[in-house]
């Protein structure tokens, strides 16, 4: 394969990403700075390549996700977590529609919001049919507030005098991605991270209900309802691994790997896109998301101070 000089960083950008010191944030940004100055390569079909491992990299999360643990540490918590979710699904479609946020780009950002980030929405997308513009201004937006949690979730929480218990409740259920979560919830206490990070999982498991639902709500009326198939092999993953525990390395090993797949779909997504494009989309999507995690994070922090 002939490598043209100006799109060396683009490889070794990629070959980075397969590094474990490289995190998710960091893969969007060094994509996106790779796209900025020019060095992506134009005959690699980056879209189709980062639809696939994108799938992949989902189903092979889904050996991870340890079932009943999470079940059973969320089964006093069943209706915050529906009520947030939902909650925060319906006000971001209204919210979305009333700030003229695009539908598809609003629709991934609450999804992100109420569930569980880079992972809800990167499982979302495909199922919406979302190009690599709306995709990525999801992912962006936020990564961007997943930042800002890791340092302000602590702060607020020790302001408080949250216990552990209520700090990992709150952090699980208002911080998007599982990283920030665990960031986060490590910096409180260890009852806290174990709180935080068997909740966290447990959500994850709507992954499942909301893309099969958001593939519905965006379906062709010309067209028949297209089921993203990875989200059933997801399923399948979760029910074989904790049906057959004796391979807990192996579906470590498995999960290691998705995980750091998903870093390399990021720096994909980043790649695709360019500073015309965000400038074209304004701040909105930002806004937006402020305004989504704002709501659940006040909301789910005052019921949890509410019934404690």
């Amino acid at each position: 394969m002939n490598i043209k000089p100006i799109h060396l960083p683009f490889w070794l950008g990629g070959a980075l990403c397969l590094s474990p010191w490289i995190t998710s944030p960091s893969a969007l940004v060094m994509g996106f700075l790779v796209a900025s100055l020019g060095w992506v390569p134009t005959h690699i079909p980056i879209a189709k390549l980062t639809k696939k491992l994108l799938a992949y990299s989902i189903v092979g999360l889904g050996f991870g996700i340890p079932l009943q643990q999470a079940l059973n540490v969320t089964s006093d918590g069943i209706g915050l977590i529906l009520a947030t979710i939902c909650g925060t699904l319906v006000i971001g479609t209204v919210v979305a529609k009333a700030m003229g946020i695009e539908k598809k780009t609003g629709h991934l950002i609450a999804s992100g919001t109420a569930i569980c980030g880079g992972s809800a929405i990167a499982a979302v997308a495909p199922a919406i049919n979302a190009d690599d513009d709306q995709t990525g201004l999801a992912l962006g937006t936020v990564f961007v507030l997943n930042s800002v949690a890791l340092f302000i979730f602590p702060m607020i929480g020790h302001a408080l005098s949250l216990d552990q218990h209520t700090f990992g409740t709150w952090a699980a259920i208002a911080i998007h991605d599982t990283s920030s979560v665990v960031g986060a919830a490590s910096a409180y206490g260890e009852e806290a991270l174990k709180t935080a990070t068997t909740l966290k999982l447990a959500r994850a498991l709507w992954i499942v209900p909301v893309a099969l639902v958001s593939a519905w709500m965006f379906k062709s009326q010309s067209k028949k309802l297209t089921i993203p198939y990875f989200i059933l092999f997801y399923c399948l993953a979760i029910g074989f691994s904790d049906l057959f525990p004796q391979w807990q390395q192996i579906y470590q090993g498995v999960f290691s790997l998705a995980k750091q797949a998903l870093v390399i779909c990021l720096f994909l997504i980043g790649c695709s896109i360019s500073p015309a494009r965000l400038k074209a989309s304004g701040p909105k999507p930002l806004l937006f998301g402020i305004t989504l995690w704002i709501a659940i994070s006040v909301s789910s922090l005052s019921w949890l101070l509410l019934v404690d």
